[in-house]
């Protein structure tokens, strides 16, 4: 929502943007102090002194990293928001695989370095990487044989003579799709999804991920000062008591007894639970531990993948661990954050392969979030609701929602180079 009143701003649109909470950005905030985390779980008598300064704390409740290459950088960049952010390449990116955990090759060098295959399968991997890496969708020559609008990425594999471990970790740790339905669909997207991952990992060598210093809450603060900037007006603490619709269409909003009229409007599925339906849940477990995780080589922050098939499950379980490095945490302690979507009527059980890497835990906060969707597109009652954010430990799949109700809401795709333009129009035109 954030985002979407930083763009709609720059675009020239009137924007006033309320929130019940007093903090910008709903549930993708950072939490501060420490204090305050452990009064949100119901942990009453607080953190001990061994958890150093309350204040040094900055805990995200949904933990996402920034795609290098992907399209929220791209946002940040051509909005400028990148003013008002530093950020911190994320030191590696793992994959587990009968029960040990390894670095994710993602480059020729390292595919041939990597224990997870033999000798040949590597031979046929880095083949497959060339492949991908040389595959433009406008020039057939680079084809070979594939077409990528209606070859499956499962006979893309099959060409490749790729094994089942390297398939795991290729569609789950590159291409980081959440569950197997990918292989039956065509290939294009896929390929895409791992150029990407290998773009984004050329940016910056140790892995494709960004974070933000002092945490994710940090993003929506910069957007709402976009929007700001823009003209655009923000009311933090401000309930909304009612959406005021007139034949179908919403004409404005109501709180503490007066009216803000508006011709359209966006919120998260929590301020209109009669026009969304529940899609699923997701567990996330927020765990403190004074120590990095083994055999990540000591890293203070990074990502592990746990692909379904290697669990017996339906979809892929995440870790995200961030680190004092990043401003977030007291000197030499760690969060890591393991996420799933719920598959069991026993989520907790779900999440222990995750769990059993990050032993010992000092404290652990579960929270279990229902994922909502809206049930119609808004065209007809300009009301655009955004999805919950999944188990994805990145940003791309909130970037698409961002996009389509963008697309929805103006009538015409989002254009990244129309955004860099308007600013221009302000700005003016960069130092040369």
């Amino acid at each position: 929502e954030c985002i979407l009143s930083g763009i709609m701003s720059v675009n020239g649109k009137k924007v006033l943007h309320m929130d019940r909470n007093p903090y910008y950005g709903g549930e993708s905030s950072s939490i501060t102090p420490l204090e305050e985390l452990y009064k949100r779980f119901q942990l009453l008598e607080g953190p001990p002194e061994s958890m150093g300064r309350g204040r040094d704390w900055n805990v995200d409740l949904i933990p996402k990293f920034l795609m290098a290459n992907g399209q929220l950088v791209k946002m940040l960049l051509y909005t400028e928001v990148t003013r008002y952010l530093d950020f911190k390449v994320v030191e590696g990116s793992f994959v587990y695989k009968g029960g040990k955990i390894y670095k994710v090759p993602s480059t020729e060098t390292e595919a041939l370095a990597s224990n997870l295959m033999g000798m040949f399968e590597k031979r046929r991997f880095r083949k497959f990487l060339v492949f991908v890496a040389n595959f433009d969708e406008n020039d057939p020559k680079t084809f070979e044989g594939v077409d990528p609008q209606t070859t499956s990425m499962r006979d893309v594999y099959r060409k490749f003579d790729l094994g089942q471990d390297v398939i795991d970790f290729t569609g789950h740790a590159l291409a980081l799709y959440r569950t197997d339905d990918y292989l039956d669909q065509p290939c294009l997207e896929t390929i895409n999804r791992i150029k990407l991952y290998s773009e984004s990992l050329a940016r910056y060598g140790k892995s494709p991920y960004l974070y933000p210093l002092y945490g994710l809450g940090e993003l929506p603060q910069g957007f709402a000062r976009l929007s700001a900037i823009y003209g655009g007006t923000y009311m933090l603490n401000k309930p909304v008591d009612d959406i005021i619709m007139e034949n179908g269409k919403v004409v404005g909003v109501k709180s503490e007894g007066e009216v803000a009229r508006c011709k359209q409007l966006i919120c998260d599925p929590s301020y209109i639970p009669d026009r969304v339906r529940k899609a699923g849940q997701v567990i996330r477990i927020i765990c403190i531990l004074s120590h990095p995780i083994k055999n990540t080589n000591d890293a203070n922050s990074c990502q592990i993948i746990i692909p379904q098939n290697q669990v017996n499950r339906k979809s892929d379980i995440y870790v995200c661990m961030i680190s004092y490095a990043h401003n977030v945490a007291a000197q030499g302690k760690y969060i890591a954050i393991a996420s799933t979507t719920v598959e069991t009527t026993d989520p907790e059980k779900e999440v222990e392969p995750a769990l059993e890497l990050l032993e010992p835990i000092d404290q652990k906060f579960v929270a279990i979030s229902d994922l909502y969707e809206p049930i119609d597109d808004g065209c007809e009652s300009q009301v655009f609701c955004s999805c919950s954010y999944d188990a994805t430990t990145h940003f791309e799949t909130t970037c698409n929602d961002i996009k389509d109700i963008y697309k929805r809401m103006a009538g015409m795709a989002f254009d990244f180079e129309n955004m860099k333009r308007k600013q221009n129009d302000v700005f003016g035109e960069a130092e040369q």
